[in-house]
């Protein structure tokens, strides 16, 4: 069967959006899909976003029907509204933010560890598993409103941040095929995806609206991470093009940090009324700040709003406790906390209660993303001319919804860029909330018709790890070397040989494969070795832990090979070890998919 749609989903960390375009027009027409999920026990009704929160339930709750959806029945989970609403009332059956683990890479994320130190009684799943049922959730309430045009026989685009490692993409990839989305599916960079709804909005428009040698900064504030991306205006043989030229790490600070931070300011506001919220009403009023936050900061909003929380024990029952804070307090406390004035030399600050930490998710212990963003537009500075100061910027998530935030990033950058500098946002109304997933469908419409695609390339070098020779020290492993295997912005569908010498590899017994990226050492070279390396320059993926079958042919365990690398056109990096005294060649594979050609 011929696919009839395209489909882009944003499976994002707060909500996942899916929106789909015809694939029988000449032009694009965009449309999002209304997702019925549960909003209460037994209530079903269509919203824009599936909330991305998975609720277990209890055997009872199970046995009862009450989770049942049309398309499966004596359901034990929840997801979408319901189980966003659950997180307040029991946060310890509830997983939420799945996908920042996914790309945490100190845990196992095919375990069952969601949600993070459950009580026992309640059967835990792994980010896998988790980010697998938003997905087949979407992917049930697709089929039950288009029968006739499965997901499997569609074309279908799934975006993954920016910042996402090989792990990680692997991992989104498994999760996806798992819930049924076709095995040619395409993943695509959500600043990206944003960038996309953009052109499509703007159409032909945008080529007198930017210049050659121009920087958009893509900044993308979500519910639980910020993602940064730069892109550069190009002259594409005589017509303007774009090339993403940077990427930012991984940024565990989001909206639900805000709401965190107006739920401390309110507990203190309690307190003075001689209130002490028990653990249980703090997450109530976390997610009540969430409400508050979004009324407060909304361009016609009140200017002052009261927050409640359920009333506990004895005295209580029945009745609930009230604050009421105001519009200027609220932004003030939000503005200044995560987008403060700092200099283009700040950079983020480590912040430590203790030298023993818990082993959750690695949110970033500065909170201040102008900093954060500081540190990235220097990283990728060219020569002495510093930090790069965007010409434009293209805003996304439901946090920028508050003007007083987009002005603040604003006035930050036109203060570094100083005089003769103008950092303005790319002109239009973004639709903040489902950018990603519009910008998705129509990536995937304008590939099927051959209509601007950004360019890139992979955006990291990546390095295998070489152990030196040498004496052994008692106690003390020898050095490594990282040996340059794939360049900066090397296109999907194309090879190269790495030049050197020889590198003898372990063959028929356990070996453990190191590789490092870097998103800085652009000018790198396959061949390239580093002897060391400062912190932060070079980064350890999880590292490849096999055992390479053995030839008969050859006694020696180690045998001499030299390297040669390859993307492939579905974004896997395929690393082969060709033998130089022999006809043998092994191949080490993980995904480094970072969408080389948009």
């Amino acid at each position: 069967m011929t696919a009839q749609y395209v489909l882009g989903i944003d499976l994002g960390t707060t909500n996942s959006v899916l929106s789909y375009a015809p694939l029988d027009g000449d032009e694009a027409d965009v449309r999002l899909f209304d997702i019925p999920q549960l909003v209460a026990s037994g209530s079903m009704e269509g919203r824009n976003g599936l909330p991305s929160f998975l609720y277990l339930a209890t055997e009872h709750e199970g046995q009862e029907g009450h989770l049942d959806v049309p398309w499966a029945a004596s359901r034990d989970y929840a997801v979408g509204e319901f189980a966003r609403r659950r997180a307040a009332e029991a946060p310890d059956r509830t997983v939420g933010a799945a996908k920042s683990w996914l790309c945490h890479a100190r845990v196992d994320r095919r375990k069952p560890i969601l949600p993070w130190n459950a009580p026992a009684d309640v059967a835990q799943v792994s980010p896998v598993e988790a980010s697998q049922r938003y997905l087949e959730h979407l992917v049930a309430a697709w089929e039950q409103a288009f029968p006739d045009a499965p997901v499997a026989q569609q074309q279908v685009v799934l975006t993954v941040p920016a910042s996402f490692d090989p792990v990680a993409r692997e991992l989104t990839h498994e999760a996806a095929l798992a819930a049924g989305l076709p095995r040619d599916f395409v993943l695509l960079e959500e600043p990206q995806a944003a960038l996309y709804a953009w052109l499509a909005a703007t159409g032909d428009a945008w080529r007198k609206m930017l210049k050659v040698d121009e920087t958009v900064l893509v900044c993308d504030i979500g519910g639980g991470t910020t993602d940064l991306t730069l892109v550069k205006v190009i002259d594409d043989d005589g017509e303007l093009g774009l090339q993403r030229v940077a990427v930012g790490n991984h940024l565990l600070v989001g909206g639900d940090n805000m709401d965190l931070t107006l739920a401390h300011q309110v507990s203190t506001d309690f307190a003075k009324q001689n209130v002490k919220l028990d653990p249980w009403q703090s997450v109530s009023l976390w997610h009540s700040c969430r409400a508050a936050k979004e009324s407060l900061l909304a361009e016609d909003g009140p200017e002052k709003q009261s927050i409640s929380v359920l009333g506990r024990g004895s005295k209580l029952i029945g009745g609930t406790v009230s604050v009421e804070v105001d519009r200027k307090r609220v932004a003030k406390l939000l503005v200044d906390g995560f987008l403060p004035k700092c200099a283009a030399t700040d950079r983020p600050q480590t912040q430590r209660a203790s030298g023993f930490q818990e082993i959750g998710l690695p949110f970033e212990s500065d909170p201040a993303i102008t900093r954060h963003l500081a540190a990235f537009l220097a990283a990728h500075g060219e020569g002495e001319s510093g930090a790069i100061i965007p010409h434009h910027v293209l805003f996304n998530g439901g946090v920028f919804k508050a003007e007083s935030l987009r002005s603040r990033l604003l006035a930050v950058l036109q203060g570094w860029g100083g005089k003769g500098h103008k950092t303005a946002p790319l002109e239009g109304d973004p639709d903040l909330d489902h950018a990603v997933s519009r910008g998705a469908a129509y990536y995937g419409w304008a590939k099927n018709q051959g209509g601007l695609r950004i360019r890139g390339g992979v955006a990291r070098s990546y390095y295998v790890g070489i152990e030196t020779a040498g004496l052994a020290i008692p106690g003390a492993p020898r050095p490594l070397r990282a040996l340059c295997v794939l360049p900066f912005g090397m296109e999907e569908g194309t090879e190269c040989d790495v030049p050197g010498g020889e590198v003898g590899l372990v063959l028929g017994e356990p070996a453990q494969f190191r590789f490092f990226s870097s998103a800085v050492r652009k000018e790198d070279r396959p061949g390239d070795v580093l002897d060391s390396w400062d912190d932060g320059v070079l980064v350890e993926t999880a590292p490849l832990e096999t055992t390479l079958p053995a030839d008969e042919a050859i006694d020696d365990t180690y045998v001499p090979v030299q390297f040669e690398s390859r993307v492939t056109e579905l974004g896997m990096l395929e690393l082969w070890c060709v033998g130089t005294t022999n006809p043998g060649r092994w191949k080490l594979e993980f995904s480094v998919r970072e969408e080389a050609e948009l």
